[in-house]
């Protein structure tokens, strides 16, 4: 079959951006999948597994999913969708949008959209999220945060991570206006995996203490992960 002018001029533009784009793949195991603070797995492990689209632009896209644990709610899988430009060397910014997504909950009622900033300098970064409808309840929150990211000798890097979340949809969901949260880990690069030490610790969510099989529990713990990213590079 012939191509015409414009569609094999179309196929060379894809094959092009095909070649100076990137896709890849992490698996991650966590001992518990917790999410500003919150353990979103009930304490319980979790498997998490993202696609990834990166063009050297700038542009990037991906989906990123993990089983969760709501409680007496019918959600089981939490499917995130994401879209964004992110740039610099030693200045670095990112600008994006998310959706949190829970397929298999009742309705699409906790799902919501998010957008986010953020600006690094070398290893330390600060970040900006918004939403205007946090877990569907038609609440605005926010998240601010910052980042560090420290290389160690013999494959090993230290991780410091400190957040405050604020706004009517955290008051609705959690009971009170705002909390922080912290943590501290770290991290060491064995062959093609990445193993994880981290404790998480912050604001105590007085509403949520006790509940039922540790669902949405803030309590201070110890997290474990091992991570690996397809394609395995060749070194």
């Amino acid at each position: 079959m012939k191509l015409s002018q414009g569609a094999a001029a179309l196929f060379l533009t894809m094959a092009g951006a095909a070649a100076q784009a990137e896709i890849s793949s992490t698996v991650t195991v966590v001992s518990d999948y917790n999410w500003r603070g919150v353990t979103q797995s009930a304490q319980d492990p979790a498997l998490q597994i993202s696609l990834d689209y990166a063009h050297e632009s700038g542009f990037y896209a991906g989906a990123w999913g993990s089983n969760i644990d709501f409680g007496n709610n019918d959600a089981n899988i939490e499917v995130d969708l994401y879209t964004g430009f992110a740039g610099g060397e030693t200045f670095l910014w990112d600008v994006g949008l998310i959706w949190y997504t829970y397929p298999d909950s009742n309705g699409d009622a906790l799902d919501f959209p998010e957008v986010y900033a953020s600006l690094g300098y070398k290893w330390i970064e600060g970040k900006i999220s918004y939403t205007s409808n946090f877990s569907g309840l038609s609440e605005q929150a926010w998240y601010y945060e910052a980042n560090g990211t420290f290389e160690l000798p013999a494959n090993f890097g230290l991780g410091a991570h400190v957040g405050f979340s604020d706004g009517q949809g955290i008051e609705a969901s959690y009971g009170q206006g705002n909390y922080f949260d912290w943590s501290l880990g770290v991290t060491y690069t064995l062959g093609h995996f990445d193993l994880g030490l981290k404790y998480v610790d912050g604001s105590d969510l007085k509403t949520l203490d006790g509940t039922r099989n540790d669902v949405f529990s803030s309590e201070a713990r110890a997290i474990f992960s091992v991570a690996t990213t397809f394609p395995w590079s060749k070194d």
